[in-house]
């Protein structure tokens, strides 16, 4: 269950979509991230435009703001977070994103024991999450339903309102004046 909310805990909102990040991948692979994305280069046809696509800039500096919070391993080199200052160091290309097809299509490319025992865990992240979202759908038509019923218990109740009012109005004014019930102080004489 803690490798399942690790890997939640790297699935992003990119696009509208659901992806994980090519270094992500990279890490609970145990592979580093150039190895992955020359294993993708070399099945590319596997990887349509809905499976994967790279990130913008505009893009990866939102992420780095969801990325700082996450534990950086060695195997990312903290590329995202900070980048080293000097020749060479910094992040050349933009990180490749995979929607949960193009994840589960990287275990026809990835044959290790790893690759696919971390696969299986990533699709069942991607389960919950989907769970989750549905439970979260489930619950706000349920909310919505309620807000209805409330708006029409307001109407309803303000006609009572309003005919208690016009009734009481009726009574008050059949009434003569001085057969009304005096209230307030007496004075004697």
């Amino acid at each position: 269950m803690r490798i399942i909310k690790s890997i939640q805990n790297r699935i992003y909102q990119i696009r509208g979509e659901r992806v994980m990040l090519d270094r992500d991948l990279a890490t609970l692979y145990e592979i580093e991230p150039k190895v992955l994305n020359q294993a993708v280069k070399r099945n590319i046809r596997r990887f349509p435009g809905d499976f994967m696509f790279q990130i913008t800039k505009e893009e990866f500096d939102e992420l780095r703001f969801q990325y700082q919070a996450i534990e950086q391993t060695e195997a990312t080199r903290s590329q995202i977070v900070t980048l080293k200052t000097g020749r060479g160091s910094n992040l050349k290309y933009m990180p490749y994103a995979f929607t949960e097809q193009g994840v589960a299509m990287l275990s026809g490319v990835l044959h290790s024991d790893k690759a696919i025992a971390m696969n299986i865990a990533i699709m069942r992240a991607f389960a919950e999450i989907r769970k989750v979202l549905f439970q979260e759908s489930d619950l706000r038509e349920q909310l919505r339903q309620i807000k209805e019923r409330i708006g029409e218990h307001d109407i309803q109740l303000n006609q009572l309102y309003d005919a208690l009012e016009n009734l009481l109005d009726e009574n008050a004014g059949k009434r003569k004046w001085e057969e009304r019930e005096r209230i307030g102080f007496t004075i004697k004489k």
